[in-house]
């Protein structure tokens, strides 16, 4: 009787765990979970944003930790001012053909000079009677052609480098200084359609490589260039501020007169290139957004481009890690 009733209450017990066991061993709702993939929020909060403003422009926004990683630094473009300016395109000129024309100058001088003293030592004989008539014409006809000679040189040079080159004052001493590379003659043409009131005052050569050097302005071309179809305009560079050699293609921006342009000077590691176009990106008032703005490559300077307008000395400019920014907005959306 006894081991009935301890078997009844075995079972009590082990019924009564069975039961608490069901109702309290899956407390755990599926919702309280966290995922194994979901990211903290201020990891999510350190990543860099694109997205863009009412006109269209692409802009990053990144906070300041992340800027400091990226490398961003930021500056404010240098107040300047420069002379009105028309740009046209052109080469430095070869003077091995000016020399050739100062030689065969040189030679048809020489020939006259020696053909119009036999000239006159004759006409004195004649006078005399010492000379025949037939060695009179002889002597006249020599100084006529060597004369002529000289004269068709002249022209030739005059036609061919303007008449700025051919009425130098030393014009052996200036083709000297080309051919010796000391100083080089530069060509600029403007595109068709152009056209100057006035002539320039000078001109900035900027090499396609960078950096300019002032010119002297001499004449004008004596002759349009069959591709350009412009007026051309012939100038003087001293090679010791950039080494211009022959055939050297520049670009060149003619001064013009007038009141210089007020603008800030953006330097070159701020801009970027993309869409055949230049940006820059600026830095927006919280600090942390930076919109790119495009802006017109036609004023280079030693040290970046000349801007008048979209861009002012007041705004921050991204002067390193423009091309980050530029990566981050460009790269695919979800990659890290």
């Amino acid at each position: 009787m006894k081991r009935a009733i301890l078997f009844i209450l075995i079972g009590a017990v082990l019924g009564g765990g069975g039961v608490w066991l069901a109702k309290h061993g899956d407390d755990t709702k599926p919702g309280d979970e966290k995922p194994a993939t979901e990211k903290p929020a201020d990891e999510e909060s350190d990543k860099a944003s694109v997205s863009r403003d009412e006109d269209g422009n692409a802009v990053i926004t990144m906070s300041d930790e992340l800027q400091g990683d990226a490398g961003i630094v930021v500056a404010n473009p240098e107040a300047a001012q420069l002379a009105p300016e028309l740009k046209g395109y052109g080469r430095v000129l070869d003077p091995i053909p000016l020399g050739a024309l100062m030689t065969e100058l040189a030679s048809a001088r020489a020939a006259y000079a020696a053909s119009s003293n036999e000239l006159v030592r004759l006409n004195i004989l004649a006078g005399q009677g010492n000379a025949s008539a037939r060695a009179l014409q002889a002597a006249e006809a020599a100084a006529l052609r060597d004369q002529l000679a000289v004269q068709s040189v002249n022209d030739r040079l005059a036609l061919s480098w303007g008449r700025a080159v051919a009425e130098q004052n030393d014009l052996p001493g200036f083709i000297k200084s080309l051919t010796s590379r000391g100083k080089v003659l530069v060509r600029i043409d403007l595109t068709a359609g152009e056209d100057l009131q006035t002539s320039p005052t000078g001109a900035r050569l900027v090499r396609l490589s960078g950096g300019s050097v002032e010119a002297e302005f001499l004449g004008a071309a004596s002759a349009v260039d069959p591709q350009m179809q412009g007026r051309g305009f012939i100038f003087l560079a001293k090679t010791d501020a950039a080494q211009l050699m022959p055939g050297e293609a520049v670009v060149g921006l003619l001064k013009l007169p007038g009141e210089p342009l007020g603008g800030a000077i953006i330097p070159r590691s701020a801009i970027v290139r993309t869409e055949g176009k230049g940006w820059v990106y600026v830095l927006g008032k919280t600090g942390e957004n930076f919109t790119r703005k495009e802006i017109v490559l036609e004023h280079a300077t030693d040290t970046g481009w000349f801007v008048t307008n979209v861009v002012t000395v007041a705004d921050h400019v991204v002067v390193t890690g423009a091309q980050t920014l530029l990566s981050v907005e460009l790269k695919p959306a979800g990659a890290d």
